[in-house]
């Protein structure tokens, strides 16, 4: 698909551009946001590279409106080729993106993603957006006890936990639950046979919402992908930046 064809995409998207070198396009999860999922790698990949991101609109949108979207945001921004780095979600838009626009995608890094969901990530589903309807404490509640690991929640002291769910509770954007029920209908699995760039999956092996048996399904479908397992559960960025950082920047050289 042209980029043409797709430039009025960018009306909702407010893009962050960060940086100078080649194309890196981010695409968040669900509930998520660029700074919220990816913030405490920005600055470092900002050293060396043009980073593209873009919260999803608000009003939502299908896999495919989402994909070009942020295509076309890279492409205003001046970034005509880029990696993709998806997380969660994002990495069914960036597959679909790749799909979609193979001339504009160059390689994809894909963490703690799914090609589609099974009868545990429906359940898990079902419960957030039933939450979502009501109290935001105890949907922050519910989130930290599937997202994060069990090594991570037991490191927390009293006081850092009630402040971790006070900060998640207060913090859910809007749209949110229209990405829930986006997720409800990815399945990428038809159209991992084509990628055809080199792509890195990151495992997440402690994570309870997207197991790591996701990311197997998505490395073993994708010709060529390298697969690396980070112990983290699903919040990698709180978890384990480092570890992350350090598999993003072997892909990206």
């Amino acid at each position: 698909m042209s980029i043409l064809n797709v430039a009025n995409m960018t009306e909702h998207f407010a893009p962050l551009v960060l940086g100078q070198g080649p194309g890196l396009l981010l695409a968040h999860g669900a509930g998520g946001g660029v700074k919220a999922n990816f913030g405490p790698l920005l600055d470092d990949l900002a050293r060396t590279h043009t980073v593209v991101g873009a919260d999803y609109p608000v009003a939502g949108g299908t896999l495919d409106e989402l994909a070009d979207g942020l295509v076309a945001t890279a492409v205003d921004a001046g970034v005509g080729k880029f990696t993709v780095l998806g997380y969660s979600l994002g990495t069914a838009v960036a597959v679909r993106a790749a799909t979609r626009h193979p001339d504009r995608v160059t390689g994809l890094i894909l963490t703690a993603g799914l090609a589609r969901p099974d009868a545990r990530t429906e359940l898990a589903l079902d419960l957030w957006a039933h939450l979502l309807e009501g109290d935001r404490t105890l949907l922050a509640k519910y989130l930290l006890l599937v997202a994060a690991s069990e090594p991570f929640l037991a490191a927390l002291t009293p006081d850092q936990l009630t402040s971790a769910v006070s900060e998640l509770a207060a913090s859910v954007p809007a749209g949110t639950a229209k990405q829930v029920e986006l997720v409800r209908s990815v399945d990428t699995r038809a159209e991992l046979a084509s990628i055809a760039v080199p792509t890195l999956v990151i495992a997440t092996t402690l994570d309870s919402l997207v197991p790591p048996r996701h990311s197997r399904e998505l490395a073993d479908g994708i010709p060529g992908a390298d697969l690396v397992e980070i112990e983290s559960g699903h919040g990698i960025a709180d978890e384990a930046p480092e570890a992350w950082l350090a598999a993003i920047r072997k892909a990206l050289r």
